[in-house]
Order: structure tokens, then C-alpha cells, then sequence
């Protein structure tokens, strides 16, 4: 359990990783099941080609959403376009970003599907088999004296191995319509590898800097919400430590004797009172309920502008303030030493 908790930790801080991971699962899940699907072309003039073509189309556009589904960046893209403005204000170019950013971990799923429908040429057949020139696999006699309608459930009976009687015909129309489906397969698959490339190769080297900033804030963005996350778990566990410790003070009214007739095994649970002290820091003075709904509802509203101001850590500065207020609580003012500055002025 370890290992797996270990691992689960790491694929959270590695978010791309993880989502990486999670496409290239969804593409193998989607190779296994149009290889565990039993395909059952229905042989009728009426619904091969709706048959086909869905099978095509429709699984793909499953696969698109639930790519959407299992991203957690489509709820901090949501988040980002539906909030209000405040004193932080929007970029369209990071939404487009981390939206097609999404969109393309979202394809790769779907493309597998595609290209593996393709090249086994089993819906390609079934769509387009009422479509086919059988005049071109037979001595031109074969259809005579047929009508259309029986010659259009003769073409739908193709791609059934039991319905079809002239075996060699089939074989032979079957070929040809799954060479046509497999020549599709290839230049679907050149088409996204073109694409990709584009994408991934091409983009940067003209747009750079604006690639590299809508890069760099839509990482902000991701990382802003996870810590808020974390951080409103800490006060939300901090603050319950806290409420319950006073609960359990208040009921309780032989505690207080306790502890001051026992000044000494108080003494012994001093580390205990640190656990406490560290609890109540981590309220960060938010400490009623309202508040903390106030809080919430402010950095919804209005979420702080992205301009940190420069706090004085000077050690000097630190130190001189912290005498001067050491030595007016002991009740004596510190001098403070003057420095004496020496001007020279030249006549040359």
C-alpha cells in the first residue's frame, strides 16, 4: 500500500505526467475494445451504412468527452472563465491554452480508435458494401435479370460470410473495399502526425515569448488552486483540533482545577501545549465561521492581483526594531548609536 500511495503522490505533483499516463491508458483501453468488440454488421440495405458509419464516428466522440471528464484541468479552465474579474484580470490566451491543451490529450484517444477501425475494414465494408461495382469481380452476367432492390440487398449481404453464396465474389469485394478502408487508415494517420508536429515543433518557433507566457501562468494557475486546496484542509483540520479541544475544555469544568493544582504535570504536557499553540497559528486569525466564509467568498469574487509586495526583511533593520522594543518593555529606552559623517570639499 505504500508504493501505491507513493506512486499516486507522485503522479499528483507531476500533473502533466499523470495526464499523460491517463491518455495513453485511454488509447490502449480503446486499441482492447474494438478487439474484445464482436462486430455484427446487420446485412440490410436500410442500416449497414448507419451501422458502419456509427461505429466510426460514435465511439470517438465518447472517448473525446471522456478525456474531458477525467482531466481535472477542465474544472481549473471553468473556474478561470466563469469567475469574476476583480483585481485580477483575464487572459484569453491562457484559456486557449490549457484549452487546447486539453483538446489534445483528449484526441488521442479517439485517433486510436479511428485508425484501428480503419485498418481492419470491417465498418469501412459494411458502410460502402451497397455502393460497390460488383460488375468489376464477375463476367458481367452475374446481376442480370435482377431489380434494384434485389441488387441492393444482394450488395448488403457482402459483408455476411453466411447470407453471401458465391464465396470467391465476396472474398474478392471484401478486398477490395478493405484495401480502400486501410489506404484511409494510413492517411488519417499522416494527417495527425503532420498535425502534431505543427503543433508541437512549429508554434514555439514563432510565438516564443507569448508561448512561454501563457505557458508559464496556466502552470501559476493549476499550482494557485492545489495550494489553496491545501491550505483551506490545513486550517479546516487545524480548526477542528481547536473546536473540539475547547469542547471538550468547556464541558468539562474539573480540567481547569486540574491544571492549576497540578502546575507541575502541566509542566510534563508541554508538548502537547505546542501541538496546540502550532494549531492555533495555523488559523491564521480566522477563527469563526462567518469569517471564514467571507474569506471563501472573496477569493472567488475577487481573487488578489498578481503584484507581490516586497516585505522588509533587512536583518538590521530587524534587529534595531526588536531592541528598541525589548528595551522599552524592560522599562529603559537603548541609545541608539549616531553616525558622525565627515564632509571634504575640494578646490580643485
Amino acid at each position: 500500500m505504500d508504493k501505491f500511495r507513493m506512486m499516486f503522490q507522485f503522479l499528483q505533483s507531476n500533473q502533466e505526467s499523470f495526464m499523460n499516463g491517463i491518455c495513453g491508458i485511454m488509447a490502449l483501453a480503446s486499441a482492447q475494445m474494438y478487439s474484445a468488440f464482436e462486430f455484427s454488421c446487420p446485412c440490410m440495405p436500410e442500416y449497414n451504412y448507419n451501422y458502419g458509419i456509427g461505429l466510426l464516428i460514435v465511439p470517438p466522440i465518447w472517448f473525446f468527452l471522456l478525456g474531458f471528464v477525467l482531466n481535472n484541468n477542465v474544472s481549473v479552465l471553468a473556474e478561470e472563465w466563469k469567475r469574476p474579474t476583480g483585481r485580477r484580470r483575464k487572459d484569453p490566451t491562457i484559456l486557449r491554452y490549457m484549452f487546447c491543451s486539453i483538446t489534445q490529450r483528449s484526441l488521442i484517444a479517439p485517433a486510436v480508435w479511428v485508425s484501428v477501425t480503419l485498418m481492419d475494414g470491417k465498418s469501412f465494408l459494411c458502410a460502402f458494401s451497397i455502393d460497390l461495382d460488383i460488375e468489376r469481380f464477375t463476367d458481367g452476367n452475374f446481376t442480370k435479370g435482377m431489380s434494384e432492390v434485389e441488387k441492393m440487398k444482394m450488395l448488403a449481404r457482402i459483408p455476411c460470410k453466411d447470407l453471401f453464396h458465391h464465396q470467391e465474389i465476396r472474398v474478392a469485394a471484401s478486398r477490395y473495399i478493405k484495401c480502400i478502408s486501410q489506404a484511409c487508415g494510413w492517411l488519417f494517420l499522416l494527417m495527425m502526425t503532420f498535425a502534431a508536429f505543427l503543433i508541437r515543433a512549429i508554434r514555439p518557433c514563432f510565438t516564443q515569448a507569448a508561448f512561454l507566457k501563457t505557458k508559464y501562468w496556466s502552470h501559476y494557475i493549476d499550482i494557485e488552486r492545489k495550494m489553496f486546496d491545501e491550505t483551506c484542509k490545513e486550517h479546516a483540520k487545524s480548526f477542528a483540533k481547536v473546536c473540539i479541544h475547547q469542547y471538550f475544555e468547556g464541558i468539562s469544568g474539573e480540567m481547569q482545577n486540574f491544571h492549576e493544582n497540578h502546575a507541575k504535570k502541566y509542566d510534563a504536557n508541554e508538548e502537547d501545549e505546542d501541538k496546540k499553540v502550532s494549531d492555533e497559528e495555523k488559523l491564521l486569525g480566522i477563527r469563526a465561521q462567518d469569517d471564514m466564509n467571507k474569506v471563501l467568498w472573496n477569493w472567488h469574487t475577487c481573487k488578489p492581483a498578481l503584484a507581490l509586495r516586497k516585505e522588509q526583511m533587512n536583518g538590521e533593520h530587524n534587529g534595531l526594531m526588536n531592541g528598541e522594543t525589548n528595551g522599552y518593555a524592560n522599562g529603559h529606552t537603548q541609545d541608539v548609536q549616531r553616525k558622525e559623517w565627515a564632509v571634504y570639499y575640494s578646490k580643485v
